[in-house]
């Protein structure tokens, strides 16, 4: 979400938000003013919508369009199914009105220009989904759009989703971690382009004319919580882990995990334009090494860690009578942020995707390695045991060495810092033996543009360990298997091989 940050307005919020009540009106047989989302859900118009959607992504380019004048009559057809349900079920999404009616007049502006690459800005530009952060609140959303992680066509695709904003993420962003961008959500439904590994909804990724201030971002944190589960679930059982009770506690609660992960990502998505950074490090689109990304996402990781390691200490120092209801939630969660952090970095991060610049993995196995070589993580006698007292300061060290990186590169070259950056990952990890930076760039490269220093770099420049490479064995038909999971997916987890 780190592209939002820098482009938030202060009036991005005016009033209060509406809320969906759960009563009926008028006619039962339509969508009906106040259903609830869950209910749309199996409306038969929310279903003629999705099977119409489909069908018309069978129809599209890459680029949204349809580009076979025979399929426009096809098409046109699929649209007079896809505009009139939508109208019949924005009665029960009364806080998206003006959005839903813009909606219906882009596809008529689509159709009416032959089907060309599609232009969705006006009913984007409506869509504020983040005005109205209210904790079971539901939205209709359609766009032509990519899904990251999923497909990188913009096909049309359409969700059902519900908000996610318990009382104490309210307070908690009402106080000093304000994020007026950020939205969490649930899904309810949705179309194939979320039946991926696809967990965030970005305005940037809807088909449009020109780019916006864009004012909002959402998570899906159900899905997020949901592969959470089961992938460590499965990562303990592997590794003979002995979980600490209250972090076993969130492998059996799938709303506890989800409240768990909003509080990690509010954290995490504020830190990419917070701190002693060199300059805009992660949001501006430039070509660098892939593990300047990595120690970007895991300095926003770490800090999140960090700042729950704060608050559940300072919190803990007070009575729990003096803490009102939702500081005693602040408290229980950071604890379990904490977890949630180290084990989705170890277990799942480090070794999902390919292995081609992957810089999520890459921060994973980072800070495996540093927990490991700092003493606080063992694998011994084909058992992963750690000291869990001793994590959290080993964990903010970690942050300590990534903000001094910074901190000290606001003074050097770009190329300066990238290669400060790979000599501080080289102190922990080990490269490929085949590496031309751990060798030692040629004077060529040093002299010349930053395009030489990225083009050195191996695709998969930090191998897995031996211990990643038995456990990547074992786990791949779990981490597969969370493809398109949501909260309310059967979460037993697939079996290790």
């Amino acid at each position: 979400m780190s592209q939002f940050v820098q482009r938030f307005t202060q009036d991005a919020i005016i009033g209060e938000p509406e809320v969906v009540e759960d009563r009926r009106t008028g006619d039962e047989t339509a969508a009906g003013a106040h259903r609830p989302v869950r209910e749309v859900a199996t409306h038969p118009a929310w279903l003629r919508l999705k099977d119409a959607v489909v069908a018309l992504q069978g129809l599209q380019a890459a680029d949204g369009s349809v580009p076979d004048p025979a399929d426009h009559a096809t098409a046109s057809e699929l649209l007079a199914v896809v505009v009139p349900a939508i109208a019949e079920l924005a009665p029960a999404f009364p806080h998206d009105a003006a959005y839903l009616d813009l909606l219906a007049r882009d596809f008529a502006a689509w159709q009416d220009q032959g089907f060309g690459v599609p232009d969705f800005l006006d009913s984007l530009n409506a869509f504020q989904p983040q005005q109205h952060r209210v904790d079971g609140l539901g939205h209709l959303v359609v766009f032509p759009m990519y899904t990251q992680n999923g497909s990188a066509s913009r096909f049309v695709e359409a969700l059902l989703v519900e908000v996610i904003w318990p009382d104490f993420i309210a307070e908690l962003e009402a106080g000093d971690y304000g994020n007026k961008l950020f939205v969490a959500l649930r899904f309810v439904d949705f179309t194939p382009g979320y039946d991926t590994n696809s967990a965030v909804l970005f305005p940037e990724t809807v088909s449009m004319r020109e780019v916006p201030a864009f004012t909002w971002g959402a998570i899906f944190q159900d899905r997020e919580a949901a592969r959470y589960r089961r992938v460590v679930r499965a990562a303990a059982d592997i590794t003979k882990l002995d979980l600490p009770e209250d972090a076993a506690a969130m492998l059996d609660d799938q709303e506890l995990t989800e409240r768990v992960f909003v509080m990690w990502d509010i954290i995490h998505d504020r830190s990419h334009m917070r701190g002693d950074l060199p300059f805009d490090p992660f949001m501006i689109k430039q070509r660098m090494p892939f593990f300047l990304y990595s120690l970007e996402e895991l300095r926003c990781d770490l800090t999140a860690f960090r700042e729950s390691v704060s608050l559940q200490r300072s919190l803990s120092a007070v009575p729990d009578a003096e803490l009102s209801e939702a500081q005693r939630a602040i408290r229980d969660h950071a604890k379990l942020v904490q977890y949630a952090v180290l084990f989705d970095r170890i277990f799942r991060f480090a070794i999902t995707g390919s292995r081609v610049r992957n810089y999520d993995g890459l921060g994973g196995q980072l800070l495996f390695a540093w927990l490991h070589q700092h003493g606080v993580l063992h694998w011994t006698d084909t058992q992963l045991t750690i000291d869990w007292d001793a994590v959290p300061d080993v964990v903010i060290a970690l942050s300590d060495q990534i903000n001094e990186l910074y901190w000290r590169s606001i003074d050097r070259p770009k190329s300066a810092h990238w290669l400060a950056a790979y000599e501080m990952l080289t102190q922990t990890l080990t490269p490929h033996p085949a590496s031309a930076w751990a060798k030692g760039l040629p004077q060529e490269t040093l002299a010349g543009p930053p395009k030489g220093y990225t083009d050195a770099v191996l695709d998969d420049e930090f191998p897995l360990s031996m211990f990643y490479e038995a456990l990547n064995k074992k786990m791949a038909t779990v981490i597969q298997s969370t493809a398109g999971i949501t909260g309310t997916t059967d979460d037993v987890p697939a079996a290790a091989a």
